[in-house]
C-alpha cells in the first residue's frame, strides 16, 4: 500500500509539475505575444511615421519644383506678359487709329479752293517788251482752302488748248490759302520778238480742273489786249510767291 501511494503521489507530483510547466509555458506565451505588440506598433509608427513625412517631403519638393521650375510663375508672368503685350498693342492700334483719323480730319479740314471763294486778276509783268503776266488768286471765302496744281488757262477758243505747264515750277509742299492771302502764277504770252506771230486777246478764262472745276473770266490788265503766241505760251504752278528760278522761264 505504500508502495501504491508513493506511486500515487509520485504521480500527482509529475502531473502537477507538469501542469505547472504547461502554465508556465503559456505564460510565456502571453507575455511574448503582448511584449511583441508593443514592439510592433512602434515599429508599425516609425514605419508609418517615416513614411507620412516623405509623403509630405515629397508634395513640398514637388511644390518647390513647380515654383521653381516656374511653371505657375512662368503661366502667370506669360499670363501678364500677354495681357500687356495685348493691351500695348491695343494701345498702339488706338494710337495708330488716332494718327489716322487725325490726318484724315486735317485734309478734310482744308477744303479745295473754288471759283465762288476766290477773285482772280491779271497784272503784265514789267516790260516792254511785255511777255510775262502775273495770276493772282485771293481767298475771299472766309475760311482757309487748297490751291492744286495749275490753271487750266484758254487765251484764245478750246481748239487751241491750254497754256501747258512748266514741271520746275511746282512746289514742293500744299498750298493753303488763309482767308486773304493770294496764290501766284507766273505766265509767259510771248518771247517778245518784233516779227513774232501774236494774236491779241482782251480776257482769257481760268479753270481750276484740279480743284474739281469752277471756270473764272479774267478781262485783260490793259485796254488794248495781251499779245499772245501759242508756239511760246507756258504757265507755272500755283505758289503762295513767285520765286527765282522756279518760276522764271
Amino acid at each position: 500500500m505504500r508502495t501504491y501511494r508513493n506511486r500515487t503521489a509520485v504521480l500527482v507530483s509529475a502531473a502537477t509539475a507538469a501542469l505547472a510547466l504547461s502554465l508556465t509555458a503559456c505564460g510565456g506565451d502571453d507575455g511574448g505575444t503582448k511584449s511583441a505588440g508593443p514592439t510592433d506598433r512602434t515599429a508599425s509608427a516609425a514605419s508609418s511615421t517615416s513614411t507620412t513625412p516623405v509623403a509630405q517631403s515629397g508634395d513640398k519638393e514637388q511644390g518647390g519644383e513647380t515654383q521653381s521650375g516656374g511653371e505657375g510663375a512662368a503661366e502667370q508672368s506669360g499670363g501678364k506678359s500677354q495681357g500687356q503685350t495685348a493691351s500695348q498693342q491695343g494701345g498702339g492700334q488706338g494710337e495708330n487709329a488716332q494718327s489716322g483719323s487725325g490726318t484724315k480730319a486735317t485734309k478734310a479740314g482744308t477744303p479745295l479752293c473754288t471759283t465762288k471763294g476766290l477773285k482772280i486778276t491779271a497784272e503784265r509783268q514789267d516790260g516792254p517788251p511785255y511777255t510775262h503776266l502775273t495770276l493772282s488768286a485771293k481767298n475771299t471765302s472766309g475760311a482757309s482752302c487748297e490751291m492744286k496744281e495749275y490753271p487750266h488757262i484758254h487765251f484764245l477758243d478750246n481748239a487751241r488748248g491750254i497754256v501747258p505747264p512748266v514741271a520746275k515750277s511746282k512746289p514742293a509742299s500744299p498750298v493753303v490759302l488763309e482767308p486773304g492771302q493770294s496764290a501766284y502764277v507766273a505766265v509767259r504770252m510771248s518771247e517778245g520778238g518784233r516779227k513774232e506771230n501774236t494774236e491779241t486777246v482782251k480776257e482769257f478764262t481760268v479753270t481750276l480742273k484740279a480743284n474739281g472745276g469752277g471756270m473764272a473770266v479774267v478781262k485783260s490788265p490793259v485796254a488794248e489786249g495781251l499779245s499772245v503766241n501759242p508756239q511760246k505760251w507756258a504757265t507755272g504752278y500755283w505758289t503762295t510767291e513767285l520765286r527765282n528760278g522756279a518760276d522764271e522761264f
